[in-house]
């Protein structure tokens, strides 16, 4: 398991990294500077939350706890939820999809509480 959420937190801060080039590079003069900012928050949550998914995959050589790989998969879901309504939004100017970019906030927070209540109670 420990494997999956490596390399699912590598190639999601890869993403991030290419989508951030994109962003400054190719979506500069593109995008209103709303929308730019937008998908930069994108890119900003979707790196936090690959390093996050990266320590989950060292949590898990470590800890001993079934909420752990539950915190990587609410982080990977938050991932796909916040930061791609985000993208999304940016590039189509589809507002509603501004209504379901808090789902993938609540994601990562449950995340984080799962990674930390799992921790506390490993083994």
């Amino acid at each position: 398991m420990e494997k999956i959420f490596f390399i699912i937190g590598a190639v999601s801060a890869a993403i991030s990294v290419a989508l951030g080039a994109f962003g400054a590079h190719g979506l500069r003069e593109r995008l209103t500077p709303q929308l730019l900012e937008i998908f930069e928050t994108g890119v900003r949550y979707e790196i936090y939350h690959a390093f996050a998914i990266l320590f989950v995959a060292f949590a898990l050589t470590r800890w001993q706890s079934n909420l752990i790989p539950l915190a990587g998969w609410a982080f990977v879901l938050g991932t796909l939820i916040f930061s791609g309504s985000l993208y999304l939004l940016a590039l189509t100017d589809t507002r509603w999809l501004g209504a379901i970019t808090p789902l993938g906030g609540v994601a990562f927070i449950a995340g984080w509480i799962l990674l930390v209540v799992g921790v506390w109670q490993s083994k």
